[in-house]
């Protein structure tokens, strides 16, 4: 498990460099969904693929019982969570988590284009799934 953290560490890289760039030139005070559309737009012009409102079904007791949908996925290996606001709060944080438990994705950046830039990078690897599905 020592080794889970370093999993598509270039790719988070290139994330949060996008995350920055959409900040540097839109600053604060938009709605989530500007912020959204305008990283997909940077990730795509880097050459990502970005897929926007990721549905991601929900099972309980191996019966699907609804949908969720994250806001970005890259390139099928990042789940990206975004909020414009306040702080980021461990609700928000339970959030990415359970995007990664439910998915084969392991790798997630929660960030935050509020009045102060914030992003977390969760790890949740397939091989602790198990316990999970």
């Amino acid at each position: 498990m020592e080794n889970e953290r370093f999993i598509h560490t270039e790719l988070t890289k290139e994330i949060i460099g996008a995350f920055y760039d959409v900040y540097n030139e839109l600053g604060f005070g938009f709605l989530e969904s500007i912020y959204e559309k305008a990283l997909e737009k940077v990730l795509r012009d880097n050459g990502h693929k970005v897929e926007r409102q990721f549905e991601i079904p929900v099972f309980f007791r191996n019966e699907k019982i609804g949908n969720f949908k994250a806001d970005l996925i890259v390139d099928d290996l990042v789940i990206i969570e975004l909020k414009a606001g306040g702080d980021l709060h461990e609700i928000h944080e339970a959030q990415i988590l359970n995007y990664l438990r439910a998915t084969e994705v392991e790798v997630g950046l929660l960030v935050n284009f509020g009045e102060e830039l914030q992003f977390k990078r969760r790890v949740f690897s397939n091989s602790r799934k198990m316990n999970f599905r």
